[in-house]
């Protein structure tokens, strides 16, 4: 490829996925990278529309008064990720308000946010956010206009799956596969031909296809890992007196309670149950949820000796069951992102490897100008794109 084609295209890859990754987080309710904010509630720091760089809480290290960070709310416009700053810490978590709101979100009737409930914190350069203007507002409109299409498929073809983040998946690798034996059909009478093209062919069309279906792949498996994970929130009332409820311990006190872990995919999955607050145990930590099934373990939840509603947590990270348990259990203690990097790995890069097998040679080949006109239309439109 020449310099121009080669930026062309870092250019064009580099935008793609700035906007599905906003998109898709979106519909993970985890950022992945990058986020934006909706409202005018941290203005004048970040205006309706504008995107940050998202840390996730992984590896952003400590949370402290000042810092931006978004957040799983209870009751602010009805619950969902929200994005203001921590303006207190205390023994119970973390007190946060917008920039331009007057008062906190806990004098509003929003609960102490918990450590778990943070996903993610907004990166700062010199005790600024780095702000993307818009970001949020192109995000938006892709966003709109995707589920307007799902929306118009699962009516149409009355299939709800087509709907979510699975549907987004399903109908991206729909249109790959279209795209790819639409350019085999309209190609039949090129191959047909005695005279062959021997001409430079640079592999263009089979990788980007490849690499569309590998995207789409990950996209979907990571989804299925994800979606259905996060944390779980126990209401517990540290009482004076037994009861029959679960949640209302006697202080001082445990109490088992049944831990359920679905698995509506037909690839088995790992799940790690794990306490995601003080006051919590888990026992046993790892799952294997079968195709289609349920797994349980056990959560002990203690209250405190003080007396008073506690929000106690469990977190839960899943993976898909195509690594054996010792690797993913080596991984996991490295970082519990790193099972899930390892096997986004090894899914695309399996697609890759099978399409370069596949298809080296066959019909996806972008030729050059000398025989241009035996091009499919599919073939000058990347040629024209890529230049």
């Amino acid at each position: 490829m020449s310099p121009k084609r080669i930026l062309s295209l870092t250019l064009q890859v580099g935008v793609a996925v700035v906007v599905l990754s906003v998109v898709v987080g979106q519909f993970l309710g985890q950022p992945i990278l990058l986020s934006f904010v909706e409202t005018g509630s941290m203005q004048p720091t970040l205006d309706p529309g504008d995107g940050f760089v998202a840390i996730p809480t992984a590896v952003a290290g400590d949370i402290g008064p000042g810092d931006v960070v978004t957040f799983e709310a209870q009751e602010i416009q009805g619950g969902g990720l929200t994005t203001h700053r921590v303006v207190a810490e205390t023994e119970r978590g973390y007190v946060t308000r917008g920039d331009n709101n007057p008062f906190s979100d806990q004098d509003g009737g929003e609960p102490i946010v918990q450590e778990a409930e943070i996903v993610a914190k907004a990166l700062s350069v010199g005790g600024g956010v780095v702000v993307i203007p818009h970001l949020g507002t192109v995000a938006m409109g892709f966003q709109a206009a995707f589920g307007s299409v799902q929306t118009w498929l699962a009516v149409t073809f009355g299939v709800r799956s087509l709907q979510g983040t699975q549907g987004l998946a399903y109908i991206l690798f729909g249109l790959s596969a279209a795209a790819y034996a639409v350019d085999w059909y309209t190609d039949r009478g090129s191959r047909d031909r005695p005279e062959r093209d021997r001409s430079r062919n640079d592999g263009t069309s089979v990788f980007a296809i490849v690499l569309v279906l590998a995207l789409v792949l990950i996209g979907t498996a990571t989804a299925a890992m994800v979606v259905p994970g996060g944390t779980q929130e126990y209401g517990v009332v540290s009482a004076e007196f037994e009861s029959e409820d679960p949640t209302v311990i006697e202080r001082g006190t445990s109490q088992e309670i049944e831990y359920v872990a679905p698995n509506a995919g037909l690839i088995p999955v790992y799940a790690y149950v794990t306490p995601g607050s003080p006051g919590v145990d888990v026992d046993p930590r790892r799952v294997y949820v079968g195709s289609r099934g349920e797994a349980t373990t056990a959560v002990t939840l203690s209250a405190p000796e003080e007396t008073g509603y506690y929000r106690l947590f469990v977190a839960e990270h899943r993976y898909l069951a195509v690594l054996p348990p010792s690797v993913i259990d080596e991984l996991y203690g490295v970082h519990p992102w790193a099972p899930l990097l390892a096997i986004d790995a090894l899914l695309g890069g399996s697609i890759v490897v099978l399409g370069v097998v596949l298809f080296r040679g066959g019909p996806a080949r972008i030729r050059s100008r000398e025989s241009r006109a035996h091009s499919s239309s599919y073939r000058r439109f990347l040629r024209e794109l890529y230049r």
